[in-house]
């Protein structure tokens, strides 16, 4: 019927377990379920952006938190309550109240609200009663901090009367669909908020308070004036921390929805609809890796950032970005010669993020190299440097674009091919950041020669040690 919650499971709570790197390793039927039904693999990292939020938390905190969570699962609105524990080697989750409703989350403006990722930017979580009266809540933010002391001692009022509502002289109770998505002032805090009310099948309403101006991290700690309406808004750590990974897994359900009417596997359709739906596809990747350019950005760009030193083998590793991107060499007939099996190129650096830097070099020079055309991986060390140069038959580059190569947002000119020109600025950013560097040649010049080389070099494993 119509409005009614579903109970799906009363048979005790539904288990799962999270390693250290939060990915789900072990699960009962229906969370599994809901993972590959997500978008997710199982084993594999969480696909539920919310309970990936808490994980997350609980990981770094130690402490055991629980949420109210709500997913659209296979179009119904699914929500359960989520306990999450440390152990030893991750995390344990314990699921109950696991309900499916008949109705869909409400639409309010013609839009429907998207609880994964209002709960990956709310920053005040609150639940409320029927009467829209406050039941329990936590606000995170350090600007927040009268209104989680009045979220404390607030419970049983209404959650109006913990924020101002401006230009609104009408007092509760007001229906909340007057309220959904209302800007809000909170006491102490210099920005504005915008409520998000979520009908629960409990009869009561989910509250999140998102904010709609950025408070600068000094501001934050300081306690802070209000931003002036011209000021810069400093939006570093959004993208990356909040967005990137709310972003993440409706983009991979589109690419892999895509790709299921692609290839016909849901069954025969026109061969027009098959081109549709690769486009629909490609347009999905390229989102996907804006999406991840962007969130490298912000890595990089980051004062604190500093990768990992590993003892790594540059050979190794060449082999390896070589092998992932095998299949696009092998569709546009180019060879890719690599280091053989027996040679070891020793360094020092963070080893996903150099193969971070092979797989743009070596995917850049498929995509800008003539059918039939071969690429070369070699590389060396002296006993302090050691390096890797990608070589490619293309066009190269002439002196002019060999400098602006480097650039951010940089693409030569270049239009329509997918690139967002922040790759070979972030490799180069990385390279250094481990101590290396990432430089360019180009044999455009030369006679006896054609094409680019790129060349990545990092301090030897010896040579790392004896500075250390």
């Amino acid at each position: 019927m119509a409005g009614q919650a579903v109970e799906v499971t009363g048979v005790g709570p539904i288990s799962g377990r999270c390693d250290a790197h939060d990915r789900l390793v072990e699960a009962d039927e229906a969370l599994a379920g809901l993972q590959v039904r997500l978008g997710g693999a199982y084993p594999g990292t969480l696909a539920l952006a919310p309970l990936l939020l808490l994980v997350r938390k609980v990981r770094h905190s130690r402490t055991t938190l629980s949420e109210m969570i709500a997913v659209e699962d296979d179009g119904q609105p699914l929500t359960f309550h989520a306990r999450v524990s440390p152990c030893e080697d991750g995390t344990r989750i314990a699921i109950t109240r696991w309900r499916l409703s008949a109705d869909h989350w409400s639409a309010s403006g013609g839009a429907l609200h998207d609880p994964s990722l209002l709960r990956q930017l709310a920053e005040a979580h609150i639940v409320l009663d029927a009467e829209q009266r406050v039941i329990s809540g936590h606000a995170e933010a350090a600007d927040l901090a009268e209104l989680a002391a009045g979220l404390e001692q607030g419970f049983g009022r209404y959650w109006t009367d913990l924020v101002t509502l401006p230009g609104n002289a009408h007092r509760q109770p007001l229906h909340w669909r007057l309220l959904d998505q209302c800007t809000v002032a909170v006491s102490g805090s210099p920005r504005k908020w915008t409520a998000h009310l979520l009908p629960l099948d409990q009869a009561g309403f989910e509250l999140l308070l998102v904010a709609t101006t950025v408070l600068a991290p000094e501001a934050a700690e300081e306690g802070v004036k209000a931003p002036s309406e011209d000021a810069a808004l400093d939006w570093k750590g959004l993208l990356g921390s909040k967005l990137a990974p709310a972003l993440r897994m409706p983009i991979n359900r589109i690419v892999a929805n895509a790709e299921t009417i692609r290839t016909r596997l849901a069954g025969p359709i026109a061969e027009q609809y098959v081109g549709y739906a690769a486009d629909i596809a490609d347009a999905g990747r390229h989102l996907l890796s804006l999406v991840e350019d962007l969130s490298d950005l912000e890595t990089v760009e980051d004062e604190s950032f500093a990768p990992a030193v590993d003892d790594i083998d540059l050979a190794d590793c060449a082999r390896r970005a070589a092998g992932i991107l095998g299949v696009r060499a092998r569709e546009k007939g180019i060879a890719v010669h690599v280091p053989g099996p027996d040679t070891l190129i020793p360094a020092s650096g963070e080893f996903r993020r150099v193969l971070q830097i092979l797989l743009n070099l070596i995917g850049n020079a498929i995509r800008y190299s003539p059918q039939g055309t071969t690429i070369t991986i070699e590389g060396g060390s002296d006993g302090r440097q050691s390096w890797l140069a990608v070589s490619d038959e293309g066009s190269g580059l002439s002196p002019d674009e060999a400098e602006k190569v480097f650039d951010k947002f940089e693409r030569l000119g270049r239009s329509g091919d997918g690139g967002s020109g922040l790759g070979l600025y972030i490799s180069r950013k990385l390279a250094r950041a481990m101590h290396g560097d990432l430089s360019v040649v180009s044999a455009r010049d030369d006679p006896h020669s054609t094409g680019a080389r790129f060349v990545l070099s990092l301090p030897s494993g010896q040579e790392m040690r004896a500075s250390a």
